[in-house]
């Protein structure tokens, strides 16, 4: 009989909200724990440099990495929580918009790279640069996050190949072709077509990718952009913060066709975690909230008191959805069915996005997203390749490839020509 008492009061506190099933043991959770001490999270995609190249003007002492959650607007990324998370390795966005082009978008970018490296060396005995899949596992052994570098825009390169080869001898291990706007060589998933896909210099630039071993990332590409890339890379690419079309029909996600193509590539699909390209509740929201924005705005012309008092209006009587870590496992589910369990990773976009799913709020939640996993069936090892070792995998084998073009290949002399 006494055994049973510590349950029944247990229940009747829980029904009265005394504590929370968060207080209760979760043996799924401590596995899906035992897995991160395993297999940590590599995530592919945090826009922490270009937050604090906002916030604190790039001024390290600024802030305290350590702990970003206080204040009026916190980060979702610190080192205290990044340790909570199980992250091991990190790619750190080093972004440039659309708007930003030649000497401005180079400057930019190298900027970022300085301050990833300024800030790994601020906190030494919590981080560590990582150029290789070699230095990632190193980091991992010293318990320290592995700090790589993704140039997220194709901008930055200037139309220059030795602008590319700059930026990989700078640190950047993987280049976004493109961000919202469609470069000169490369069309993006979010603006008109220009090349149908990639341009001949384009070609080039995947050619010298490789060549380097630098990921190419095909998030923010278009669909022909993704196909063309597929059919001219020599290694794996990745997607760094991309999730399914085929659940969330924003042009930014991944069609099924090209999920189709990754394991013959070898590449990564990895999830973002943007509510508007997790669930599609919340895409037709957006979408509906703009139009109505949109109508407001031309029917009171130069009265934006108006504007914004019918705008709110509207949002009372149309509240807005949430996406679902639930949502967020099912874009998941989806890649590894068409594409394969070794080719689906997390690709957060965390300090990049305005909301997240809920229970995906910042870098600590990662043990719960593969919990989830867990639930659903999948293995620990399984859940480890999502977590990070397949993006570790491809990482390797585009070291590999560029080791063998290096014995026959020069650095590209390629040009942007006249009418591509």
């Amino acid at each position: 009989m006494r055994a049973i008492v510590p349950v029944v009061i247990a229940g009747v506190l829980l029904s009265l909200g005394l504590f929370s099933r968060a207080d209760t043991p979760d043996p799924v959770l401590d596995r899906a724990k035992r897995v991160l001490a395993r297999w940590p999270v590599i995530d592919g995609h945090n826009d922490a440099p270009w937050e604090i190249r906002e916030r604190y003007k790039n001024k390290l002492a600024a802030f305290d990495f350590r702990d970003t959650s206080k204040g009026e607007k916190p980060m979702a990324t610190d080192l205290t929580r990044l340790a909570a998370g199980g992250v091991g390795g990190q790619f750190w966005s080093v972004f440039v918009p659309g708007d930003m082009r030649g000497l401005a978008a180079t400057k930019a970018v190298l900027e970022q790279i300085d301050l990833v490296k300024r800030l790994v060396a601020r906190y030494p005995d919590r981080m560590a640069m990582a150029y290789s899949a070699e230095d990632v596992i190193a980091a991992e052994k010293q318990a320290k996050v592995a700090s790589l570098i993704g140039i997220e825009g194709g901008y930055a390169i200037d139309e220059s190949l030795p602008l590319l080869r700059a930026m990989y001898d700078a640190g950047a291990r993987y280049m976004t072709l493109t961000h919202w706007e469609t470069t000169s060589w490369a069309d993006a998933a979010t603006d008109a077509p220009k090349h149908g896909g990639l341009s001949p210099f384009g070609v080039a630039v995947v050619r010298e990718t490789n060549r380097l071993g630098m990921l190419i990332d095909l998030s923010h590409v278009s669909a022909d952009t993704m196909n063309d890339v597929l059919d001219a890379s020599a290694a794996p690419v990745i997607f760094s913060h991309s999730s399914a079309r085929a659940l969330c029909g924003h042009t930014r996600n991944v069609p099924d066709e090209v999920l189709a193509r990754m394991s013959k590539n070898d590449g990564v699909v990895m999830v973002n975690f943007a509510p508007g390209f997790v669930s599609e509740q919340v895409r037709q929201h957006r979408a509906t909230h703009d139009a109505e924005e949109a109508r407001l705005k031309a029917l009171n012309l130069g009265v934006p008191s108006a504007v914004e008092d019918g705008l709110k209006s509207w949002e009372q009587a149309h509240p807005a959805p949430q996406a679902t870590l639930a949502q967020l496992v099912d874009h998941i589910d989806h890649i590894r069915k068409l594409a394969g369990v070794d080719h689906v990773g997390i690709g957060s976009d965390l300090d990049g996005i305005p909301s997240t799913p809920v229970g995906l709020e910042d870098v600590s939640k990662y043990p719960m997203l593969i919990a989830e996993l867990l639930r659903r069936g999948y293995t620990d090892e399984e859940a480890g390749k999502v977590a990070g070792a397949n993006v570790l995998r491809v990482l390797r084998r585009a070291e590999q490839v560029a080791a063998e073009l290096r014995k026959t290949e020069a650095p590209s002399e390629a040009e942007l020509t006249a009418g591509e």
